[in-house]
């Protein structure tokens, strides 16, 4: 009766009389449709779009790219670092040492400092023979640790270990050390990389450092110029501490990105003050003092090695991201592995480095030894994009 009520409480048309009488005829199929029928041409096509088809598009959006309208956003949420003071970089290899650092303010020294690289280390073979051949002539004791594990917690063999006798080279002035790793599972993996460089600073004082020695604190890639640490170790009145302006370079030489990287430092060590850091660490910034080369690699197994072992591994949102085929693409193409804008802090900036980074056709002015060795590596030099697989 309930039913009947419903449809005598209608004012009905041709097509809701025909499904109340089948109501009325008692059918419960009948019923059902009526109902929802019924109630249907009660709704706004448009509002059923909206529900169907706009809404879980957007969901979908969001899921795939909303990675990319935070960083695009960024302008809004985050506000710029504080601007380094720039010192300016004066050098030429015919220009007396004295006369150099008289340019920066500076006096020479009776006999030059001492200079200790220290380096975490991953699997960066390439990168570290490039950084040590670079430094060798001035470099009194290099300093490297390695760990079995990775910062994200995964066991990784001591590849340095296995292949030490390549770096006969500095053999008599190496410190070398070993630091087990603790394979956390879920942790944040700065925690890991963190204890590995405290770990980092006990082996540097092993290392034999004393007060007012140069102390180079960057990651493998981050090379610095051979000249800027000769200056830095004649010169009297330098900074106790600096950061070095390095050369931004993205799978090779051939794509260069800008000259923002600052994270490479080098301190006057002071026993009780020092402590390996990789952060900021001073406003003061030496411009034009090197190299970043990030994700220079020889292999395609060494991209993903280092995709899901370094400290960013949450930027692998998806499988495909590991995919070998398109990290063959995205490297000649100069594009982002993980698929994301640039880290910038200004609209323009963004929309300026949006896309694929320009080849660059230049190698002057980059590691002799790289040169040297220009057919050993090729792949780091310009027209060279291919890698192999591993």
């Amino acid at each position: 009766m309930q039913d009947v009520a419903y449809c005598n409480s209608k004012k009905t048309d041709g097509l809701c009389e025909e499904m109340c009488g089948r109501l009325k005829q008692g059918s419960r199929a009948a019923i059902s449709i009526s109902r929802l029928r019924c109630a249907l041409r009660d709704f706004d096509i448009k509002v059923l779009l909206l529900f169907f088809i706009c809404i879980p598009t957007i969901v979908v959006v969001i899921y795939v790219h909303g990675q990319k309208v935070t960083y695009f956003l960024r302008p809004l949420w985050e506000s710029p670092p504080k601007p380094f003071n720039i010192i300016p970089h004066y050098y030429n290899p015919n220009v007396s040492m004295q006369t150099l650092c008289s340019l920066h303010g500076w006096k020479i020294r009776e006999s030059p400092r001492r200079v200790f690289d220290a380096v975490l280390f991953s699997n960066e073979l390439d990168m570290l023979e490039i950084r040590w051949k670079e430094l060798s002539p001035y470099v009194s004791e290099f300093v490297l640790l390695e760990s079995n594990s990775t910062f994200t917690g995964l066991v990784k063999p001591l590849y340095f270990a296995n292949d030490r006798a390549r770096f006969d080279f500095v053999e008599s002035r190496l410190t070398y050390g070993m630091v087990g790793g603790r394979f956390m599972k879920g942790e944040n993996p700065f925690v890991e990389e963190s204890y590995q460089r405290v770990a980092l600073d006990q082996l540097i004082k092993i290392a034999g450092i004393t007060e007012d020695d140069l102390l180079i604190m960057s990651d493998v890639d981050e090379v610095p110029s051979g000249h800027t640490i000769d200056l830095l170790r004649w010169c009297d009145g330098i900074p106790d501490r600096v950061h070095l302006q390095l050369k931004n370079y993205l799978y090779s030489f051939e794509f260069y990105l800008d000259d923002k990287s600052w994270r490479a430092s080098v301190h006057r060590y002071q026993a009780g003050k020092t402590r390996y850091a990789h952060y900021r660490q001073t406003d003061l910034l030496l411009a034009d003092s090197g190299w970043h080369c990030s994700f220079c690699f020889r292999h395609i197994t060494d991209f993903l090695f280092k995709m899901k072992a370094y400290s960013h591994v949450d930027r692998i949102r998806f499988a495909y991201y590991l995919n070998r085929n398109r990290i063959q693409e995205v490297i000649c193409k100069g594009a982002d592995l993980f698929d994301m804008l640039p880290e910038e802090y200004t609209f323009q900036e963004i929309i300026a480095k949006m896309g694929p980074i320009p080849r660059t056709f230049s190698a002057v002015h980059l590691p002799a030894f790289l040169l040297e060795t220009r057919e050993r590596y090729k792949y780091l030099l310009p027209g060279n994009c291919r890698r192999d697989s591993g």
